[in-house]
């Protein structure tokens, strides 16, 4: 009987919020994850679940300026942006200094460098350990090719697997201590424990970006050479060490991971540093001030403001946007379940916005496009005057608006060239003549191509294309429909081939392919980044490099090669619109879309713009933990009378019993 009324006192107490209640006060964000990533290795990981880790942990030499658009490099652990100083026609040196004073964040892998330690200062040659840890094949990092530029890269590479190949004791030494044995890279030098030399082809001036990313971050030697997998230590690729603004506390992949602000950082340790990368930003761009980003109060405060970042993992969308509504994360995507409910008229529902959420929207450094096979008889180059004005006339039938708004809820910026908005060269006014739907026009022009009606004189029927794509669902498939159901107007015939992914790469791999759709997300924000895209040198079949389209125009080439190693200047304006120019004529694609992402936050979560890039920038974010706690009570009353009917029906059906049991035993 004791045991009844426990339960039934305790029922008020029942809750559905999933985390502590000690932590309701503390400024922890919570997000969310589907899959854990496969790792966490600056010099490998290359997925946006990965750099929302490792872009945490590590701490770089580089970084962007959190509010100004195009974006724009600030120092990081660099105390100013390097120095610029060309050495000939063909190399150009920069030249870094870090600050002084630097710490990794405590972890016993630094017990092997002296008994007890659990820190040390961050010095250049960690740098140049990580540059030689890209440049090794046994990482197999998938930016060694950009990472080629610097001089003596590749001829490391080749000394190191040459050492191993003819000693198999030399492959089992230290990491260190065979780069000590092999190195250094010509082309990287230290200058005692701050300064950093590194030689780049005078043609690739944009690997300056590259060191605002976690593959050139300092990484310590002893965390490699400690995380091993031996002994129940985790391997490197699970636990990173590095000196950013949060530290791994957590990494349960199938259930949590939690980020913790991290004590030794820099921006913590010497807040009177005033870095640009440790305070909060004193200007943005128009729109900034209006949106509260540049609130007078948080302007120029250290960082970060967020102590913990938790995330729970989630294996479906529907769940996770529940949980969102609740409460219980601070932000999410839309679901396509939920979009009309949630957006009206390009904004937020009435419903949505009498619960404080917000609503940001930010177009990605992306292009999605439909691409020719440029080597095919009947689409490509060889094919002259006819196949051009074979792929002008499809590009002029593609709508894209209306694709947006059947197939992503109108989301996405149509796209009039490869490069988008937010990068130098993009031209919000610039409209492409052929990517403005006229079926009119594109009838003449196939009448031109010499297929009047669409039908191919030499078999006297519709002209037969085939369209290769890697995705065989039904949603693909109702999608690659609306492209095919537009070219039927002009009175030809393309038939979808769907494949799997494999079999897909093996017919681009044989050139056995004539119209794919396929898309670029920025690894940088410079115009080199997509135009190199449709560079000859990179064509797919040359190489397998990313021009698919393997488009070839000499006059494009040179262009491209001069663009890519001038600042941006009106010469290199210039060029950039000549090369569009070229592409507008050639049509080696159709350009669809720049990504636009749609983002709720609740009104608890300030400060927050959204980057585009796959670069995390949660220590410019903050948020009102009571506030929060406010709303989830208010949000997530229990319903308790069915508890209580539960309980007092409980009681009448064991009291008798009870009476019965009692009487029996007198």
């Amino acid at each position: 009987m004791r045991a009844l009324w426990g339960i039934v006192l305790l029922l008020p107490g029942c809750t559905n919020n999933p985390y502590s209640e000690a932590d309701d006060a503390r400024k922890i964000l919570y997000t969310s994850y589907r899959e854990a990533p496969r790792t966490l290795d600056p010099a490998v990981a290359y997925t946006t679940s990965a750099h929302a880790i490792t872009g945490e942990v590590y701490e770089t030499l580089l970084e962007y300026h959190y509010l100004k658009r195009p974006y724009v490099l600030i120092p990081g652990l660099a105390d100013r942006l390097p120095v610029q100083e060309p050495l000939d026609a063909d190399w150009t040196r920069y030249r870094f200094e870090l600050r002084q004073d630097l710490l990794y964040q405590a972890d016993p892998c630094f017990s092997l460098d002296e008994e007890g330690r659990v820190t040390r200062e961050v010095v250049t040659a960690d740098i140049a350990f990580e540059l030689m840890r890209l440049a090794d094949p046994a990482v197999n990092s998938p930016v060694a090719e950009p990472m080629s530029n610097i001089r003596g890269f590749a001829d490391f590479s080749r000394r190191l697997v040459e050492a191993r190949d003819a000693d198999a004791d030399f492959g089992a030494r230290p990491i260190v201590e065979q780069y000590a044995a092999v190195g250094p890279i010509e082309g990287v030098r230290t200058e005692g424990r701050y300064g950093l030399e590194v030689d780049v082809s005078s043609r690739y001036p944009q690997i300056l970006y590259w060191f605002a990313m976690p593959f050139t971050a300092p990484v310590p030697w002893e965390a490699v050479a400690y995380y091993d997998g031996e002994e129940g230590r985790p391997r490197f690729a699970d636990h990173p060490v590095g000196s950013g603004p949060y530290v791994l506390k957590e990494y349960d992949k199938h259930a949590r991971i939690i980020l913790e602000a991290n004590p030794n950082w820099y921006g913590v340790r010497h807040p009177e540093w005033r870095a640009p990368g440790a305070i909060y930003p004193e200007t943005g761009e128009p729109g900034d001030l209006e949106a509260g980003r540049l609130d007078p109060a948080l302007v120029g405060q250290p960082l970060p403001f967020i102590e913990r970042v938790e995330f729970r993992r989630e294996k479906e969308a529907i769940p996770y946007f529940n949980k969102f509504l609740q409460g219980y994360y601070d932000a999410a995507g839309i679901i396509k379940e939920s979009f009309d409910k949630v957006i009206h008229e390009g904004g937020l529902s009435e419903e949505m916005e009498a619960t404080g959420i917000a609503l940001e929207k930010s177009v990605e450094p992306s292009v999605f496009y439909i691409g020719f096979n440029m080597e095919d008889p009947v689409v490509g180059a060889s094919g002259g005057e006819a196949s051009r004005r074979l792929r002008q006339a499809m590009s002029l039938v593609v709508d894209t608006e209306e694709y947006t708004r059947l197939f992503s809820n109108g989301r996405g910026v149509p796209a009039q060239s490869p490069l988008p908005p937010g990068l130098y060269g993009y031209d919000p006014d610039y409209r492409n003549p052929f990517r403005e739907a006229d079926v009119e026009r594109a009838r003449q022009l196939i009448d031109e191509a010499g297929y009047p009606g669409g039908i191919d004189p030499a078999t006297g029927e519709p002209l037969r294309l085939t369209f290769d794509t890697a995705d065989t669902s039904a949603q693909g498939r109702l999608r690659f429909e609306f492209f095919t159901r537009a070219w039927r107007q002009l009175g030809i015939d393309v038939a979808i081939e769907a494949t799997n992914y494999n079999q897909f790469q093996e017919k681009v791999r044989n050139g056995a392919y004539q119209i794919f759709m396929w898309g670029w997300i920025a690894d940088y924000p410079d115009p080199e980044n997509f135009l190199f895209l449709l560079w000859s040198e990179m064509a797919r079949s040359k190489g397998g490099g990313p021009n698919t389209a393997n488009f070839s125009n000499p006059r494009y080439d040179a262009l491209y090669l001069s663009m890519k190693s001038r600042p941006n200047d009106a010469a290199r304006l210039a060029e950039i619109e000549e090369m569009r120019g070229i592409l507008e004529y050639e049509r080696p694609w159709i350009e669809l879309t720049h990504s636009e992402a749609y983002s709720l936050y609740h009104g608890w979560l300030s400060r927050v713009k959204p980057f585009g890039m796959s670069v995390p920038m949660t220590k410019y974010r903050d948020l009102d933990p009571q506030l929060r706690a406010r709303q989830r009570a208010a949000w997530n009353e229990p319903i308790l009378w069915p508890l209580y009917v539960a309980g007092a029906l409980a009681v009448l059906l064991l009291v008798p019993a009870v009476f019965t049991f009692l009487r029996e035993r007198q």
